[in-house]
């Protein structure tokens, strides 16, 4: 007779096996529309650097084929069973059936350990592979309806908010990436602390290479100091506080250019506010940038400001500490939790254009200081995020959540066994 398997057996057993994981992402590079697939990216690969076989299930997009291997990494691609629907909310339903169709006819041959889904767009086939597979199911958490727009107002966002309260709900463990995101989650979707664990994002390290020149691109650059800035281009990003900046640079006549790149619903929006206040002089938004244009631009850069108003990490800070890069954050969100103010870069008021001022004059008036939390910010990145230590401890909350689920299948079956000696 088999002796059963308490909890530590179960630790010893799980902790040096290689895992299958199959993990849900709506995007993955080539095909970037944010930060998730960036992040997706980077943990997947690290995952795989460490043993683990990993199973990307993303959206296709043109002629990229249907199953190919990068980076150690399997990735499958499926298109929506409507994917000419021009509706968002039915075409991702039509990416979710997609998914599951997909997992479950892959599930024949491959015998996956764990699902791990990345925010609800993907939650609707994270779920119901869940019960089909019956597989324990984790979740990271990326941001929430409700922390985008500073409230829920509209039936789309009520939607979402729905579809996420799913997710977390239906899910056996949580990760987000800041103190800031796991606070938040404890009081929207009234979810236990014990549910979800801390995990920063990550970050590249062999990125920090530079091999463009900035103003061989970017002409505007030429004999200019610039300060830079970088995100999707959508109100909670707070570049409308760069707008007020640079009116007040222009006002008192401070020789200041601001140079905000990245692409978004909000970029026309706001470059046409450029000509109208006649802030040509002082502040230009470039567009989408590759990553080798970000890096260039950042080096090339007197310092960095990154001043959104809602941020549930900001990957984006870390991208400019990297480059040894004196750093403004918004004292909001995870951001304030990458930096430690005046030593590893500078906090700012959100929403503040003043402030702003104050912090981006401190640091060209004492260029010392600024070169010093420069390279302390560059030290702490290198130390803390990168994508192995983030791997390892993803691994170690998977380890946990399977450790947990058969722990809870054992109880479960001791439950029925005592209620058949009951009714015998």
């Amino acid at each position: 007779m088999n002796r059963p398997t308490n909890q530590l057996d179960l630790k010893v057993n799980s902790s040096d096996r290689k895992l299958n994981i199959l993990i849900l992402s709506w995007e993955y590079p080539p095909n970037i529309i944010g930060g998730l697939s960036r992040h997706v990216n980077g943990l997947s690969i690290a995952l795989a650097g460490l043993g683990h076989e990993v199973h990307v299930l993303t959206a296709g997009k043109g002629d990229l084929p249907d199953f190919e291997v990068l980076n150690g990494v399997n990735v499958y691609r499926v298109f929506p069973l409507n994917q000419h629907d021009n509706d968002f909310l039915t075409w991702i339903a039509g990416l979710n059936l997609a998914m599951a169709f997909r997992a479950d006819a892959l599930s024949v041959t491959i015998k996956f350990d764990i699902i791990h889904a990345h925010d609800w767009l993907v939650g609707s086939a994270a779920i119901t592979l869940k019960d089909v597979l019956a597989l324990p199911l984790l979740s990271t958490i990326h941001a929430h309806e409700q922390g985008r727009h500073n409230g829920i107002y509209t039936e789309m966002q009520q939607f979402i908010h729905q579809k996420e309260l799913q997710l977390v709900t239906e899910s056996d463990q949580l990760i987000v990436c800041s103190d800031y995101m796991r606070d938040e989650l404890k009081g929207i979707f009234k979810i236990e602390e014990n549910k979800i664990a801390v995990i920063a994002n990550g970050i590249d390290l062999n990125q920090a290479v530079v091999t463009l020149n900035p103003i061989e691109i970017f002409p505007i650059l030429e004999n200019r100091k610039y300060i830079f800035s970088m995100g999707r281009i959508v109100k909670e990003k707070g570049f409308e506080t760069v707008i007020e900046a640079a009116r007040i640079a222009k006002e008192t006549k401070q020789e200041l250019f601001f140079v905000i790149a990245g692409k978004g619903p909000m970029l026309e929006a706001y470059r046409q506010r450029i000509v109208e206040e006649h802030l040509e002089s002082h502040l230009c938004f470039i567009g989408f940038v590759t990553d080798e244009q970000r890096n260039a631009l950042l080096e090339s850069s007197e310092l960095t400001v990154f001043p959104s108003l809602y941020e549930p990490f900001g990957i984006v800070a870390l991208e400019s500490m990297i480059l040894a890069k004196p750093t403004v954050v918004s004292e909001t969100g995870g951001l304030k939790g990458i930096i430690k103010h005046l030593q590893t870069g500078m906090w700012m008021v959100p929403g503040d254009a003043t402030n702003m001022m104050d912090s981006i004059n401190y640091l060209l008036t004492y260029p010392e200081k600024a070169k010093e939390i420069g390279i302390k910010g560059r030290e702490i990145a290198k130390r803390l995020y990168s994508w192995k230590r983030i791997a390892i401890q993803t691994t170690h909350v998977i380890e946990d959540t399977l450790l947990n689920k058969r722990a809870l299948d054992v109880c479960k079956d001791v439950r029925l066994m005592e209620e058949s000696l009951k009714n015998y």
